[in-house]
């Protein structure tokens, strides 16, 4: 289960330590045991994120089944993708 409150402090971490690969790897380590995922925001096409900020968004990941998916369901969420947005 990850709370609103969890996601609120994780967009203000990376608000002010950046959207990149070392960013990611830091909440990994202070988040435990939320799973963190790292990719573009273009690359997850029709999914509505959680958490929507201007250089990032935030979607919910549920991994309980053999595949990880995404979800909107904060009780089953295990962890989070951490999508970085590119202005056109």
């Amino acid at each position: 289960m990850i709370t609103w409150e969890q996601i609120q402090e994780i967009a203000s971490n990376i608000r002010i330590s950046g959207v990149n690969e070392t960013a990611v790897s830091a909440l990994r380590q202070h988040y435990q045991p939320i799973h963190f995922t790292y990719c573009m925001d273009d690359d997850l096409p029709n999914n509505t994120p959680i958490f929507e900020d201007g250089a990032f968004n935030l979607y919910l990941i549920d991994g309980r089944g053999h595949c990880l998916c995404l979800t909107t369901d904060y009780q089953v969420a295990t962890g989070l993708v951490v999508a970085e947005v590119i202005p056109d």
